[in-house]
């Protein structure tokens, strides 16, 4: 099974490995929502929607039917 920015659970962080989905808007991508940056999640909403992560330092929530689409690789917490 693919893991995705969906699949992390609170204090979790994970690698962005692929964006290349048509359902990912642009404005991610222009907010360093990019292969190789490092992506935490931080906080996740009642009803668990929207996501709020911290993505190389930026803050930024997403729906959790945009996050299905960021794929990862899990790291390790230090």
């Amino acid at each position: 099974m693919e893991e995705t920015i969906a699949n992390l659970k609170k204090g979790e962080r994970g690698i962005i490995t692929d964006v290349s989905s048509i359902h990912i808007p642009l404005k991610l991508l222009e907010m360093g929502c990019l292969p190789g940056n490092t992506v935490e999640l931080v906080q996740v909403a009642p009803f668990a929607d929207p996501m709020y992560l911290n993505i190389n330092g930026s803050h930024l929530a997403i729906r959790k039917e945009t996050a299905i689409h960021i794929l990862i690789e899990k790291v390790a917490n230090e």
